[in-house]
């Protein structure tokens, strides 16, 4: 019987003669800004994903205070965007959550407004506090509460500002790492601290997102969602709904995923963005996917486990599972968890694969 192939029988079991001569070709190749692929071709194509990210928690008890201290040491306007990053341990120095997205805690005192500005990449807010804060995008303005999922689409003019007493603090995600591996991202700014609006607040959502749309409607954002604010009030209704009427997924339990209700797809075409509900006394089996997850909590307490590494989180703490790794979640009380991944761009490239475990 044939036996499995198991990779290369074994360069490096040369012997030292042959592997002088390699060595010398090698060297003699290196300035002609060539190498060989024989020797890494072990390390380029792996039999499964090699993990580089690491699971990581950042506590809202430890954050909030940070933040609020660095709108003490810089105004809005010098920071443009004051921003605390969620830097992976895995990646020192770099701004990135996941292997492919970037994550970062933005703050916006009140008064203050974030100006007016524009990019390739495309950007998701996940709102943790706010008592009145707004995002203006594409000439539409839309309050901000607790729990609120935004988008930001590509290309899109976007300012933030915050009307209320009180601070404004939303996660943001971007796509930055993929935009930067494709060297393709740009910024411009407005000519005004903040954009003209066009229409009243709430029409995006009154056109698109009622389980209704215009005739012949397209999206002004290409494959990015009409609707830009998904607000909790609607979300939290729906998941407590759907488990009302259903048992709960022993992987899932109740999980939704935010739509561009005028195609179904994913809410954003590189980041996709669900929201999980787990009633009090949930455990979930183990599953994973090849996509990491960045979490928010706005609601509810609980655990979550990476392969072996157990996360203690409580409300508005966020953390970050990591790709191919089994994940699964306990729930203390009800308790409600926002996750984005790149898996919208997997799917759209053929590869995502996901494994459920017993």
């Amino acid at each position: 019987m044939d036996q499995p192939h198991t990779g290369a029988p074994g360069i490096a079991n040369a012997d030292p003669a042959t592997k002088a001569r390699r060595q010398a070709y090698y060297d003699r190749i290196a300035p002609h800004s060539l190498s060989p692929l024989w020797e890494v071709l072990g390390a380029v194509v792996t039999p499964e994903p090699r993990v580089t990210s690491k699971p990581m928690i950042w506590k809202w008890s430890e954050t909030r205070p940070l933040l609020i201290e660095a709108g003490n040491l810089l105004t809005s306007e010098e920071a443009e965007r004051r921003v605390l990053v969620l830097e992976n341990p895995a990646y020192p120095g770099q701004p990135r959550a996941t292997n492919s997205l970037y994550a970062g805690l933005q703050l916006v005192l009140p008064g203050e407004v974030a100006d007016a500005h524009r990019h390739t990449q495309s950007a998701l807010r996940f709102v943790l506090e706010s008592k009145g804060g707004y995002t203006a995008v594409g000439g539409e303005k839309s309050t901000m509460y607790p729990g609120d999922f935004v988008i930001t689409p590509s290309w899109s003019f976007h300012d933030h500002g915050n009307t209320s007493d009180a601070p404004i603090i939303w996660m943001d995600v971007l796509d930055v790492p993929i935009m930067s591996f494709f060297e393709g991202g740009f910024q411009e700014y407005h000519n005004a601290k903040t954009q003209e609006l066009a229409r009243p607040e709430g029409d995006a959502l009154a056109r698109y997102g009622q389980g209704l749309a215009p005739i012949n409607a397209s999206s002004p954002y290409g494959l990015t969602s009409p609707v830009f604010n998904y607000p909790f009030s609607r979300t939290r209704a729906a998941l407590e709904a759907a488990a009302r009427g259903a048992e709960a997924d022993p992987h899932w339990a109740h999980t939704m995923r935010y739509i561009n209700p005028l195609t179904g797809d994913w809410a954003m075409p590189t980041i996709a963005s669900g929201m999980m509900f787990l009633p009090a006394g949930t455990v979930t089996k183990p599953m994973r996917g090849t996509d990491g997850w960045i979490c928010a909590i706005p609601e509810g307490r609980g655990t979550a486990w990476a392969g072996d590494t157990k996360l203690e989180f409580g409300k508005c703490d966020s953390f970050v599972l990591p790709n191919w790794t089994w994940r699964r979640f306990e729930a203390k009380e009800d308790t409600f968890i926002f996750f984005s991944s790149d898996r919208g761009l997997q799917e759209k490239m053929g590869i995502y694969r996901e494994q459920m475990g017993d």
